[in-house]
């Protein structure tokens, strides 16, 4: 072989090597990521594919109840985790789910099993439980929350806490009585007076059934009130559907995230005698305290998001135990 076709062929290897070079930086680039990168494509992908499935199904106030009540188990005194409860993916268990407070929520369940079945290889249930929730406020037009991820689900219905942590709605010897009960569970998890209110500000989406937890006449899947039947139209972007029929409503458009629960004194009488208003909910009007950031959040809506954000934030990782230790955001 002569040197000029040595010198050839050496030309033509390298341009392959070249290309070669370039195809596996390429097939890196796009499909070769890292365990880290893989993990975060894929909670962006869950993300986006429940905020198709709440928009199909209207299904934002079940989500956000489902994940307040898993995390609301949380007592600051009680040790670490697991032993203090909240946002552990407990809920997902009968054990717990057979808690009265907890009545309806099955079915929120049911709806994210198709998820955990899907990404259940990285998201654990307590992440994925609370990832719907907050999907749940954004869809609805409220504030976008900082999520933190990386929760450790409880492994056995065992390490479920026991019932009694999460507040009633009535029957406390009228509003007096409501508002130390409120505060008696809150300041249990950590949470001030302002949280409160502020906390208390989601029941601006949703409805209660006499069915679950008895607080008014209407069942669900029956007949509802002027703003839960069929017909009704209560979404952030207008467009119509409800859901389930059913239940009574604390506002009018319940499918929208706003201060309108902070607006019941503005609203005309008729319609407040068709919406949910129960003892604790008068508390916040009521109460010294309380109303003082009743009132603020009724005038300034974007100071109502910016608190609520917050509030839900720390709900959300009341309890935690993450992997990394600080855990990691998505956005």
């Amino acid at each position: 072989m002569d040197l000029a076709t040595i010198q050839e062929l050496l030309l033509e290897n390298s341009a392959l090597l070249v290309v070669a070079l370039c195809t596996a930086w390429l097939y890196y680039a796009f499909f070769g990521d890292s365990a880290e990168q893989r993990k975060l494509r894929l909670y962006r992908k869950c993300k986006q594919e429940l905020m198709e499935f709440i928009n199909e199904k209207n299904c934002n106030p079940i989500f956000v109840r489902l994940a307040w009540h898993d995390s609301g188990t949380y007592d600051k005194d009680a040790g670490s985790f697991p032993e203090c409860g909240g946002a552990n993916g407990s809920i997902r268990f009968n054990t717990e789910l057979n808690h009265g407070a907890n009545a309806g929520l099955q079915k929120a369940v049911n709806y994210l099993k198709r998820f955990h079945q899907k990404y259940g290889q990285v998201m654990s249930w307590a992440d994925l439980i609370q990832m719907a929730s907050a999907c749940s406020i954004e869809h609805a037009g409220g504030a976008k929350i900082d999520m933190t991820y990386g929760r450790v689900s409880i492994a056995t219905k065992n390490e479920c806490p026991a019932e009694g942590n999460l507040p009633d709605a009535n029957g406390l010897g009228g509003s007096v009585g409501a508002a130390q009960h409120l505060r008696n569970v809150f300041h249990r998890m950590g949470f001030n007076d302002q949280e409160i209110v502020a906390l208390s500000g989601a029941h601006t989406i949703g409805r209660a059934f006499n069915d679950r937890s008895g607080v008014c006449p209407e069942k669900s899947g029956r007949e509802g009130t002027q703003f839960t039947s069929g017909g009704c139209v209560c979404r952030f972007d207008g467009h119509p559907g409800v859901g389930m029929t059913g239940g009574r409503s604390w506002t009018p458009d319940w499918l929208s995230f706003n201060n309108s629960y902070f607006k019941r004194g503005e609203r005309d009488g008729k319609d407040n005698d068709s919406l949910l208003w129960a003892e604790t909910d008068q508390s916040l009007m009521d109460d010294d305290e309380f109303t003082t950031w009743y009132k603020k959040y009724a005038e300034d809506q974007d100071l109502f998001f910016e608190h609520y954000a917050a509030a839900h934030k720390k709900l959300s990782e009341l309890g935690s135990k993450f992997e990394p230790e600080n855990g990691f955001r998505i956005d």
